[in-house]
């Protein structure tokens, strides 16, 4: 699951339509999810993702910003 934030690193209150909220069978799909969808949750007021499997975070925060 993706859990999305503000530059601050705290929650994004009010996501984004293009968020989503489900569970995703593979990590794979997650990140391949994230792939056609970050620049509609950075249009969105989403910073940064973080990636949770179960309890366990994956990795992040990942900032959805290009590289300066």
């Amino acid at each position: 699951m993706w859990i999305y934030t503000d530059a601050d690193g705290s929650p994004v209150e009010t996501l984004p339509a293009a968020a989503s909220t489900q569970d995703f069978p593979t990590q794979a799909d997650a990140e391949s999810w994230l792939g056609e969808t970050w620049r509609e949750l950075l249009d969105g007021g989403v910073d940064a993702v973080v990636l949770w499997e179960d309890d366990r975070q994956v990795y992040g925060p990942m900032s959805l910003h290009p590289e300066s």
